[in-house]
């Protein structure tokens, strides 16, 4: 089956391309490896180097595939190809019911990229941190991880916006997907699979991004010392993304993230209870011990009468009482 990304589109030419894009992007292949192959060739040459522009050998097809398009593409072609496209960067801190900022971006991948950093690196607090007697700008780390993680992996077949949202507590992001398996990563033991390799190469190429299952290493390792917190990553139709801006969730909090967590969902499970909040309890503590907080926090909620616990044994899930 062909990747939507591979989708050829031949009637498009180069000229429906920004080549100030592309230059930027050679520049920056360069500029990571002085004797880049991308430093010495033409446009059209470069997007044949990276499988923007093909020939489909099943339908004679010849032309600029969509990758290229989302890549390099002026507003108005990429529009044509998929005119649902767009990312959205919105700041709530203030005023939650709306926004206190926001940037509405429908351009090509590259320039996405660029004002989501921008975007980021606006509405956070910088914290600088040395790593191997070098000092890094960890805020940055963590805003390249997720601006390159939420473009290069949607599912551009799915209509659904990609979006990064600050509040005063997290970021969050979004963005279409065709799930492997529902519910939270397991960090311990997740495996990356690619998709939309053509895209994922050219941001690599040009030092965007990294080796493929990096970014989620990067993120939890960077969060960990921005906040003192660990992400989560939801798997499903929607990828989601939370990066904490505040340390471990005390007590209360825990009870307060679980009842919203339950609230949120049309029935969870207890695995996927533990699995959502075990990341924001004490590193020092055991397995059994996160298992007491989590067991002493739903009995709560129940005896509350706010939740209630449904299904048989094997199968039992628990439900926000309305």
């Amino acid at each position: 089956m062909i990747n939507f990304e591979d989708k050829i589109f031949p009637y498009a030419t180069i000229d429906d391309l920004r080549s100030d894009v592309i230059a930027k992007v050679r520049q920056r292949a360069v500029n990571r490896y002085s004797k880049h192959p991308w430093g010495n060739m033409s446009d059209i040459e470069l997007l044949k180097s990276a499988s923007l522009y093909e020939k489909n050998i099943a339908t004679c097809e010849e032309g600029i595939n969509l990758a290229g398009i989302l890549l390099f593409g002026r507003d108005e072609i990429i529009k044509s190809a998929l005119s649902y496209y767009k990312t959205d960067a919105i700041l709530r801190v203030e005023n939650v019911d709306r926004y206190d900022d926001r940037d509405d971006i429908r351009t090509n991948l590259i320039d996405s990229y660029d004002r989501l950093m921008d975007f980021v690196i606006k509405h956070l607090n910088d914290k600088f941190y040395l790593e191997e007697d070098k000092r890094i700008d960890v805020r940055s780390k963590i805003a390249r991880e997720i601006c390159a993680n939420m473009l290069i992996h949607r599912e551009f077949s799915n209509p659904f916006p990609a979006r990064l949202i600050i509040t005063k507590d997290a970021i969050y992001t979004e963005n279409a997907n065709k799930p492997r398996a529902i519910g939270y990563i397991d960090l311990n033991n997740y495996v990356p699979y690619p998709k939309n390799s053509k895209i994922g190469n050219v941001f690599k190429e040009a030092g965007l991004a990294d080796e493929l299952g990096s970014g989620i290493r990067n993120i939890v390792k960077y969060t960990k010392i921005y906040s003192n917190n660990i992400p989560t990553f939801e798997d499903g139709d929607i990828f989601k993304v939370t990066i904490p801006l505040t340390s471990i969730y005390s007590r209360d909090e825990i009870k307060i993230k679980i009842c919203d967590f339950i609230a949120s969902h049309d029935g969870v499970t207890r695995k996927e209870i533990n699995d959502y909040i075990y990341p924001h309890l004490e590193t020092n503590l055991t397995l059994k011990e996160k298992d007491n907080i989590v067991r002493y926090t739903i009995t709560q909620l129940k005896n509350e009468n706010k939740i209630v616990k449904e299904g048989i044994k094997s199968n039992a899930f628990w439900k926000k009482i309305n």
